[in-house]
């Protein structure tokens, strides 16, 4: 029970006022724990302000109030506040913002036709080192006025423009991840099926210079050629039958687009696929599965054979300029998994990794 003190003078005579504490004394030098009978609440109750000197406040939701512009000028706005305000370091952030915010967005297909998928956005901004913090709200606002447009690289940009200026900030960038579909047909039964792709599509605009991005998860099949070798060997040998390993490997491609070029999504897949053909398959009979594993025996790779496939077939597209490709067998033969890093250009070497970047290229079904 706490006992607060009260500002206002009581009407409680001085003896009843120590009867009643003498009371409360007790009951906490037993423990506090007993329930206390009704002549001590009573007494006890005492020591307690009046209900009428505290104020009294509407507990009902107020479904007719409506804000005008008055009202809303002296609403406190606590991130608009003085530097003084500010806690820590008082040092510019490169980015501060709002991350996950979903919606339903159209996106243009190569052959003509639009996708409405449901697409998470990221968007940030730099903050000077003599602002206490922005207006998030302002970005998805700013989002929103183009939620019905046809989405691409132009309208994410202005986008980005319209909360950049609305934040007077000198940095912004804009990320939406999506997962598009493709319909893929089976290696030799000619069926049909989406293959879904984890796609990222990112404007940055840092010291007034915009860059344009694309990020890609291709997930394919990798055969060990060492197992495969070793396999063919124990068959000729010794004729044993074995098995080579392979795994599911997943392959994260960031690129950047260059100036008034287009690279499609489907684009970008194919250049994937054409690299490293073994792609994991969505509609599958046995002449099919028979196929896939013929299509691995004809492709082995080690992780250092797929990170440079990808690079030869990224670089030889001039709508590409710098390049990263992130690949993780993820093998059947060890509790481990391989993985490989390759950068062209400057945009994506970095000294040091995300913790939890490898544990992230996992593909779920």
């Amino acid at each position: 029970m706490n006992v607060h003190a009260s500002n206002h003078k009581s009407t409680v005579e001085t003896p009843q006022r120590s009867d009643s504490l003498d009371t409360l004394r007790q009951w906490l030098s037993e423990g506090g724990k007993r329930r206390l009978t009704e002549e001590e609440l009573v007494a006890v109750k005492c020591l307690l302000p009046k209900k009428e000197d505290y104020p009294v406040f509407n507990t009902e939701y107020p479904h007719d109030f409506e804000v005008n512009k008055d009202y809303a000028s002296r609403m406190p706005d606590l991130q608009n506040g003085p530097a003084a305000m500010i806690k820590g370091s008082r040092q510019s952030i490169q980015h501060v913002g709002i991350s996950n915010f979903r919606l339903p967005l159209k996106f243009r297909k190569k052959d003509g036709g639009e996708l409405t998928l449901e697409t998470s956005v990221t968007g940030s901004v730099s903050l000077d080192a003599d602002k206490k913090g922005i207006n998030m709200s302002r970005i998805m606002r700013s989002f929103y006025k183009y939620s019905e447009s046809t989405f691409s690289f132009e309208v994410i940009e202005s986008a980005l423009n319209d909360y950049r200026e609305d934040l007077d900030t000198f940095d912004a960038r804009i990320m939406l991840r999506l997962s598009f579909p493709q319909s893929i047909k089976s290696l030799r039964s000619n069926l049909q099926g989406f293959q879904y792709y984890d796609i990222s599509v990112e404007v940055v605009d840092k010291k007034n210079v915009r860059s344009r991005y694309i990020h890609l998860d291709y997930v394919y099949s990798s055969t060990c050629p060492c197992s495969l070798e070793l396999s063919e060997h124990a068959r000729k040998e010794r004729n044993q039958l074995a098995t080579p390993h392979s795994q599911r490997s997943v392959a994260r491609i960031s690129v950047e687009i260059l100036d008034t070029h287009i690279l499609w999504f489907e684009d970008l897949i194919d250049i994937c696929r054409s690299a490293v053909p073994t792609e994991t398959q969505v509609m599958v009979k046995r002449e099919d599965e028979q196929a896939f594993a013929e299509m691995n025996a004809a492709n082995p790779i080690f992780v250092e054979d797929a990170v440079r496939l990808f690079c030869e077939a990224l670089k030889a597209d001039d709508r590409v300029g710098d390049f990263r490709v992130i690949a993780s067998h993820q093998e059947s033969l060890h509790s481990h998994d391989a993985i490989s890093i390759i950068c062209e250009g400057p945009t994506f070497d970095q000294n040091t990794f995300d913790p939890k970047m490898f544990s992230s290229l996992i593909h779920v079904g």
